[in-house]
């Protein structure tokens, strides 16, 4: 339930109190000469749906946004309040939506002071670094819980949605920046980690799987970036508490901000280019996400007309929707390249080895799993490696299946890789003593 003031000049009055009786509001007028002009502060409760619709309605007689306030009541007991709930609530215009001018309140609020911001983002990526190489899923799910990136995705999305410049480049640098801050602490730490030998020094990062989840992006982790920007829009734009999608975001950008951290601290360049893919498409995703799911409820720039293309040209939106064009053309484009160069490599290395293990020699071999390390084109390593996971029978050896393996593999990929065989024993219980007597 919202509670509205609207100052309403004396030119204005009875068409905008038309409009209040048309739709059915209970009013309160307030005479207003402080400032020797004649005017009215009208004030009035309405449903949170119905916010927008009756400002729209206002502003189409000729109400402007001079001063209009909206603030947020428990309950409100007017005679016809009950109609305007079973209208906007649960009947035909039922519309979960708030009000442009509330959404842009309510996303500015959601950010904090700049220390705050930095340093809850530094704890949740040394956190995300913890749990990363501790390989543990709850302590990787705790430190999205404390990560505050949602405050500053939302708040870029809903500046460009509104053609607030000021408000898009705060919230996009404020994303960026926090970023940066995620990978130098991931990297101050894991640096610490390693140096301080509190793990092994020769220890495979990239067979940790909280790692490899992060450093071999796939086209399922392009849809977790949508997701979490088309979430936390709703989010914003409903009644839906934001924190329950803050989660979801920071699930989409912190793991891998520490991924590259890890990847660098470890000196495993093609690690933190990995994860750097996946954050950078990931951060991309989010923001476009948002911004159509903001259009689709209906979000526009003041002065928007519908239907006319032309009468909503301008120099400020041109430049705004150019930047963002180039931005995800360079993004979206050279790490959707290289993703999708990635995922051809996985397939194929994925059919290759089904193919091999598929030979009678290796009838009795059973796949397990096929890990490949980051494919990169040859950018930072000439050599990619493969690690293939086989269930064999106790004590039988096959010698021969990594080179098989190898040879096979570099003629359906045309480069050299470095293939790694890992056996699992598979052994059966013995038979109980008198079974069957």
């Amino acid at each position: 339930m919202r509670l509205l003031q609207v100052l309403v000049p004396g030119e204005r009055r009875d068409d905008a109190l038309r409009v209040l009786e048309d739709e059915g509001l209970d009013y309160v007028r307030t005479s207003e000469c402080s400032d020797g002009t004649d005017a009215e502060l009208v004030t009035f409760p309405v449903p949170t749906q119905a916010v927008d619709h009756v400002l729209t309605s206002l502003r189409e007689v000729g109400i402007e946004d001079e001063f209009i306030i909206v603030s947020s009541i428990e309950t409100a007991r007017t005679p016809r309040i009950e109609d305007l709930e079973d209208r906007f609530v649960s009947g035909q215009e039922e519309d979960d939506s708030i009000s442009r001018e509330e959404i842009r309140t309510k996303a500015l609020n959601m950010t904090p002071g700049r220390v705050t911001y930095y340093v809850m983002t530094l704890l949740s990526a040394v956190v995300a670094t913890a749990g990363l190489l501790l390989d543990s899923p709850a302590i990787v799910v705790g430190s999205m819980v404390i990560a505050p990136q949602v405050s500053a995705a939302l708040t870029g999305t809903v500046g460009l949605v509104l053609n607030d410049r000021q408000m898009f480049g705060d919230g996009v640098l404020s994303l960026v920046r926090g970023l940066f801050v995620a990978i130098v602490g991931a990297f101050a730490f894991a640096w610490v980690i390693r140096t301080g030998a509190i793990v092994p020094v020769t220890i495979d990062i990239t067979a940790i799987t909280q790692v490899q989840n992060r450093i071999s992006p796939g086209l399922l982790a392009l849809v977790v970036g949508i997701c979490a920007g088309a979430a936390g829009a709703f989010g914003l734009a409903t009644a839906i508490p934001v924190s329950l999608v803050g989660v979801m975001i920071a699930v989409a950008l912190i793991p891998a901000a520490s991924a590259v951290g890890i990847g660098l601290a470890w000196g495993e360049i093609g690690v933190a280019l990995g994860a750097f893919v996946l954050l950078a498409v990931n951060a991309t995703s989010i923001l476009l996400a948002g911004l159509a799911v903001f259009w689709y409820l209906g979000y526009r720039p003041t002065g928007w007309e519908p239907g006319s293309l032309r009468a909503n040209v301008s120099s400020d939106r041109t430049a705004t929707l150019a930047i963002m064009f180039v931005v995800g053309i360079v993004v979206l484009g050279g790490a959707g390249m290289v993703l999708t160069q990635h995922v051809a490599f996985q397939n194929a290395v994925n059919d290759e080895v089904r193919t091999v293990l598929a030979e009678d020699s290796y009838a009795e071999l059973e796949l397990t799993e096929v890990r490949t390390e980051f494919e990169d084109g040859g950018v930072v390593s000439d050599e990619t490696e493969v690690t293939v996971v086989v269930r064999r029978p106790a004590d039988t050896a096959y010698p021969a299946l990594p080179p098989d393996l190898e040879r096979a593999l570099e003629e359906r990929v045309d480069r050299p890789l470095s293939v790694v065989v890992e056996f699992t024993e598979r052994t059966r219980a013995p038979a109980a003593v008198g079974a069957g007597n």
